[in-house]
C-alpha cells in the first residue's frame, strides 16, 4: 500500500456541498455538510483509484497546487 496526495475542492451550493478531485476526471460527489462531502469524496477517490489500478492505469500525483480568488468589478 502506498500513500498518495490528492487535491480536493469543496464548494457550498444551494443543496449542501459539492466536492471534487481535479486530478481524477469525473471524481466528484456531494453531501449535506462539509464533513459528509469530504468523507464521500474520500470514498469516491478510493473507488476511482482502485478502478484505475485494475485497468493498469497510472495514478496522477500532486506536483504543484495553487488556489487563488480574484475579486473584480464588472
Amino acid at each position: 500500500m502506498s500513500t498518495h496526495r490528492f487535491s480536493v475542492i469543496i464548494e457550498k451550493d444551494e443543496d449542501g456541498f459539492f466536492a471534487y478531485c481535479p486530478q481524477l476526471q469525473g471524481c466528484y460527489t456531494q453531501g449535506e455538510t462539509h464533513e459528509e462531502a469530504l468523507e464521500n469524496l474520500k470514498d469516491a477517490i478510493r473507488l476511482h483509484v482502485e478502478d484505475r489500478l485494475a485497468n493498469g492505469e497510472t495514478i496522477p500525483s500532486l506536483e504543484y497546487l495553487t488556489l487563488s480568488a480574484v475579486e473584480m468589478e464588472l
